[in-house]
């Protein structure tokens, strides 16, 4: 009723670093839970958590999370083991390895996307796999 409603979708879990508007980092970041970009930051980030980038948020860097939503623009590949959501102010230019993929209208994606269904700790799921190389049998009646 009152106030915006394109703000960026928040995680539930409350943000633990924050790199706010006006800021800029360059180098590694590596984040032991959720973290926030609004500002600028170029090299790799790393989280444990879920990376929420800002409309605000400028980022050239490749990302490692278990969730990521993205309101600004990301240029850098993007690998979250559960959720990726791209919100409609979004702007990814790289590639994508999730596990559920959302984009919003009016997002802008560039780049290729590799669903991870099924995938645990980095490893495909055996039975995925094994499921896939085995060839079908065939029986006699």
């Amino acid at each position: 009723m009152f106030g915006s409603s394109k703000r960026a979708p928040v995680f539930s879990d409350q943000v633990e670093t924050l790199i706010g508007q006006g800021t800029q980092v360059k180098g590694t970041v590596n984040a032991g839970g959720t973290l926030r970009v609004d500002g600028q930051v170029e090299g790799e980030i790393t989280a444990k958590g879920d990376i929420v980038v800002g409309e605000t948020g400028n980022v050239k860097a490749q990302i490692r999370a278990r969730s990521a939503t993205i309101a600004g623009s990301v240029y850098g590949n993007v690998e979250v083991a559960d959720k990726l959501e791209l919100a409609p102010s979004g702007k990814l230019y790289g590639d994508i390895k999730t596990g559920v993929l959302i984009i919003g209208e009016g997002a802008v994606f560039k780049g290729a996307c590799e669903m991870r269904h099924g995938e645990k700790n980095g490893e495909w799921d055996n039975k995925a796999k094994d499921a896939k190389a085995a060839p079908a049998k065939s029986q006699s009646v």
